[in-house]
């Protein structure tokens, strides 16, 4: 099958979860037999480079590359809120990119039409002008179900209805989507069921994050010693910062009043300057990491306190694909088919959390058997083989339609 798959970004190197999703997804593809030709966006956040991308890489995507500004211009912002456009969206949209399209529409035939996020969703006219080929949108998350989360928890009375205005406006456009593709490929099946909920007729269906559980080595259990409970992300995304701060204000004061040699260790790219010069007692605090899998390797419990965000945590899947347990809230475990108290800890409040904390600090069998639970859940649910099978058979059955 001939797939092209139009990116948001780069998807190599798969440095955060979005890339992580799409090179794994093109991996998969390129693995059972598949042509993949890849066409990405390059931003000033993320810029493809060459130099990185491994000869067969090169090779077998033929990847190519559009440099778009996509930031922020006060003046288009202003003019998209006028006229009900979306700007988070239409920032993505150039005539290059447009033009590259009708160009490879015109020489290539596609069997499908991959597009990575919504993001991409301003090129499906074009996409239909020039190609017969099915449009898949590949939901990565519910866009507008993250922003409607931060409007929520906005504390800026100022800000907040204007957050919730945005909010509204980005849903309409995105259930509008729905009905301009032949099908959803939603990352989690809550992602799924609200798509549904919106009584479209496009096919929905759940292709999950999926990793290839033989790159995530697990370490045979030391004996127990200190437990350094860890959080790994990017701290430009404001969920991410948001449950950071969380964290460090209501939960670790509370698991220090108990146990005062408790360990914490953030790390992230982007790390805000007032965190990276704070002292608080067993916290250490850093920037990006060289390696990620290194660093989760190297610790013991993952923490990911999330109140805004939507889709699925790469990171909480990665980290129980180490046999790591994860302590969440339940935002934070949405979209992964879990069980609390088997394979993962949900905490609702800061009380909670922090009895999570502690409890693993003094059980450490029980750290370890839910770790264990944890490899065996993606092992089973979320390999790469599995995931990119039913992807196929998505496209197999729009191709017969």
């Amino acid at each position: 099958m001939r797939i092209l798959q139009l990116c948001n970004k780069p998807p190599y190197p798969p440095i955060d979860g979005g890339s992580k999703a799409m090179h794994n997804l093109t991996r998969g593809l390129l693995a059972a037999g598949h042509q993949v030709k890849v066409l990405c966006i390059s931003t000033p956040k993320n810029t493809l480079d060459r130099s990185q991308l491994p000869e067969d890489y090169l090779r077998h995507t033929r990847i190519e590359d559009v440099y778009v500004d996509t930031r922020v211009n006060l003046v288009d912002a202003f003019t998209d809120l006028v006229t009900a456009d979306n700007y988070n969206i239409s920032r993505f949209f150039s005539p290059d990119v447009d033009i590259r399209l009708i160009r490879l529409l015109s020489e290539e035939e596609f069997d499908v039409v991959q597009l990575e996020s919504l993001f991409v969703s301003p090129y499906i006219p074009t996409i239909r002008r020039y190609s017969k080929a099915a449009i898949v949108l590949r939901s990565h998350n519910l866009e507008h179900v993250i922003q409607d989360r931060i409007a929520t928890g906005e504390k800026n009375f100022l800000k907040r209805p204007y957050r919730k205005f945005l909010a509204k406006q980005l849903e309409a456009y995105e259930m509008a989507v729905l009905d301009r593709v032949d099908a959803v490929a939603a990352i989690s099946p809550s992602d799924a069921q609200h798509f549904a909920e919106h009584g479209t007729r496009t096919p929905i269906t759940t292709i999950p994050f999926a990793v290839n559980p033989a790159e995530y080595e697990v370490e045979e259990q030391k004996k127990p010693g200190k437990v350094t409970f860890f959080h790994l992300g990017s701290m430009d995304w404001l969920p991410n910062e948001e449950g950071v701060r969380w964290l460090l204000a209501e939960v670790w004061p509370k698991v220090l009043a108990q146990r005062p040699d408790a360990r914490l260790d953030l790390a992230g790219n982007k790390m805000p300057d007032d965190l990276m010069a704070s002292t608080i007692k067993g916290v250490t605090i850093r920037g990006r990491v060289k390696n990620a899998q290194h660093f989760m390797r190297d610790r013991q419990v993952m923490v990911v306190p999330l109140f805004s965000a939507g889709g699925m945590r790469v990171k909480i899947i990665e980290g129980m694909a180490l046999g790591k347990p994860v302590i969440s809230t339940p935002i934070g475990a949405e979209g992964i088919d879990h069980t609390e108290g088997l394979n993962i800890l949900i905490a609702r409040t800061a009380n909670e959390f922090a009895q999570h904390i502690i409890a693993l600090i003094e059980a450490p069998d029980y750290a370890h058997m839910i770790g264990t639970e944890a490899r065996k859940l993606i092992v089973e649910r979320y390999a790469d083989q599995r995931i990119v099978k039913d992807l196929v058979d998505l496209y197999v059955r729009l191709r017969k339609a």
